[in-house]
């Protein structure tokens, strides 16, 4: 039995596709274009030391996906989001909270309540 090779191209490629010619050729691809999305802040008043983290639908709600950084008595995060309205909390030591300095809110299946904020 006799085991066909094909010759590697010198560039690298994402896909190859059999050209008749015998040579390599690349398939290009384009990356689907992402909407330009607004840079958001996010605060909260927490004391020095605590582990807070930003969860919400925009990050399908991954207690640890969103570090907030603190800095004079008060943690952020910044998120590019594009408009719309996205639900979210924040984490404090392991404790989901609605966030205290919004009045926006939409209860959730956990019998509490989402902030919700609207990107324009």
């Amino acid at each position: 039995m006799k085991i066909k090779t094909t010759k590697k191209c010198a560039a690298k490629t994402v896909a190859k596709k059999k050209s008749t010619s015998g040579k390599c050729a690349a398939k290009k691809t384009v990356a689907a274009k992402k909407p330009a999305g607004k840079s958001v802040m996010f605060t909260v008043h927490a004391e020095k030391g605590k582990a807070v983290y930003l969860a919400g639908d925009f990050n399908e709600w991954n207690p640890k996906a969103k570090k907030m950084t603190f800095k004079a008595g008060v943690y952020s995060a910044s998120v590019k989001l594009v408009p719309g309205e996205y639900q979210y909390k924040f984490i404090v030591d392991g404790i989901w909270c609605a966030d205290p300095e919004n009045t926006n809110s939409v209860p959730n299946d956990q019998g509490t309540f989402n902030s919700v904020i609207t990107v324009k």
